[in-house]
């Protein structure tokens, strides 16, 4: 796509999460979390490298007991992605695993317990370089708040936020985020809004258990895609009951629908109808799959027939407009004299945007190059 909107993004401080830079306008990270056991140091490797490879910026890992921070220790010799560590009701887990490198910890004062043991996990932080993530949820509300507000809502999630982001103040402590999420999407953006206008530190954005893959998807990218909208965010986790790996590309089909960060390819598809030449579903899900490894950013545009194909095809890195038996094909909006043939259309395709995305990559590299001379 050519055109682009520009969303003034909240101004916000930078933290560092290991190598990767949040808030004060960096790129919006796209995080996840682990869902084996901490103690498998196998599984858990092996999962953080597929999420790695699927482009994720951040990745959690729960650390419930102290065996699997001994066991955090031997994980992050083995990979190279940042690793939060998500602590709740032990602080002592959050100083073992600072002291094995962990590049941020996630922590709930409210379970963590009294201000002292908070004092030590914010001490600790310190001493190692390393941020916090105070992560508010409506579901885990300090018990006094529970009784005055009753049920969660929007003001008792900022209360419980203001309330620790307070004795972080009082301990002279700026190097942390804040996430304040509940399942309910109404009640999550209007806590993110009226947080967003209380602090400078950077938001973590999520709706927190959302839901099955296809419920959790839509209920993301609603209050997600009001709050990024409006400037709110600076990184992000989609909570899905499913494979860490579609939270991820979930993620990133938010940010790519907002043209805020793009990565790999954009696909434009129509919903099919009697009209369509080939078998649209089939080829585009058969083109996801095979294409997963690209992280080229471009728009692919396949459509079925000849309404809206060559309208979208125009504006599209490659696009595809079907026809009887062979369809036609464009790239960066012009219509080249081949045709595709549609017995064929997923290899030929797959070997075009292949071709298309090396040559891209080559371009950026010579770029990069010039702008470092």
């Amino acid at each position: 796509m050519n055109s682009a909107i520009t969303v003034k993004r909240r101004k916000s401080i930078r933290i560092n999460v290991g190598k990767v830079p949040i808030g004060d306008g960096a790129p919006i990270t796209v995080q996840s979390m682990t869902n084996t056991n901490t103690n498998d140091v196998t599984a858990t490797v092996k999962q953080i490298n597929a999420l790695e490879r699927v482009g994720v910026d951040i990745v959690r890992i729960s650390i419930p007991t102290m065996d699997a921070a001994e066991k955090f220790k031997l994980i992050k010799q083995k990979v190279t992605v940042p690793l939060v560590a998500d602590i709740h009701f032990d602080y002592r887990l959050a100083l073992k695993v600072a002291e094995y490198g962990v590049d941020c910890l996630r922590i709930n004062p409210g379970n963590i317990g009294n201000e002292a043991r908070i004092r030590s996990v914010v001490d600790s932080a310190r001493y190692h370089n390393i941020p916090i993530r105070i992560g508010i949820n409506a579901g885990s509300l300090e018990r006094y708040l529970q009784h005055k507000y009753v049920e969660p809502n929007a003001e008792a999630l900022l209360e419980s936020a203001m309330r620790h982001i307070d004795i972080f103040d009082r301990l002279n402590f700026d190097q942390f985020k804040v996430s304040i999420k509940a399942s309910d999407v109404f009640i999550t953006v209007q806590a993110y809004r009226l947080l967003a206008s209380r602090i400078d530190q950077p938001l973590h954005l999520g709706i927190t258990e959302a839901g099955s893959a296809r419920s959790g998807a839509v209920k993301s990218a609603i209050g997600l895609g009001l709050l990024l909208s409006e400037g709110i965010g600076d990184t992000l986790r989609i909570s899905l009951a499913a494979d860490p790996i579609e939270e991820v590309k979930v993620g990133f089909d938010i940010l790519k629908s907002l043209r805020i960060r793009t990565r790999g390819i954009n696909f434009i598809a129509c919903p099919t109808c009697s009209r369509q030449e080939f078998d649209v579903i089939s080829t585009v899900n058969a083109l996801e799959k095979r294409l997963a490894d690209i992280i080229t950013p471009m728009d692919v545009s396949i459509i079925g027939c000849v309404v809206n194909g060559p309208g979208e095809a125009r504006i599209s890195t490659i696009g595809v407009t079907g026809g009887y038996n062979k369809s036609g094909v464009y790239e960066d909006g012009i219509r080249q004299a081949d045709r595709i043939d549609n017995n064929s259309i997923v290899d030929q395709l797959e070997a075009r945007i292949r071709a298309k995305a090396i040559m891209l990559d080559k371009k950026n590299q010579i770029a990069i190059k010039l702008i470092n001379k």
